[in-house]
């Protein structure tokens, strides 16, 4: 039973991971301003942007041309990896 649980709580972690590095790499894209058509471009915007957009319709973090929005996301994605991860341990502890 506790092969389950520590293989959740990596599947969890790998997910995590994953969007945090899409996200890093969006906002890292966003600032060299590469060609809009690349298709790493393209996949970026549309695996990131929906979370993105819906965001920054809840919390305007705009000030002067520079988006924080992706690091409040950063923040959040964060947060609630610990807690999730935490969670996973305390059922795993019964």
């Amino acid at each position: 039973m506790d092969l389950l649980w520590t293989s959740l709580a990596q599947l969890v972690n790998l997910v995590f991971q994953v969007c945090i590095f899409l996200l890093v790499a969006r906002a890292l894209i966003s600032w060299v301003g590469p060609a809009q058509y690349h298709p790493l471009v393209n996949f970026l915007c549309r695996a990131t942007d929906p979370v993105l957009d819906r965001l920054r319709r809840l919390l305007p973090l705009q000030f002067g041309g520079i988006d924080l929005t992706p690091v409040a996301l950063l923040l959040a994605l964060y947060l609630f990896k610990g807690l999730l991860l935490n969670l996973i341990a305390q059922l795993a502890r019964g």
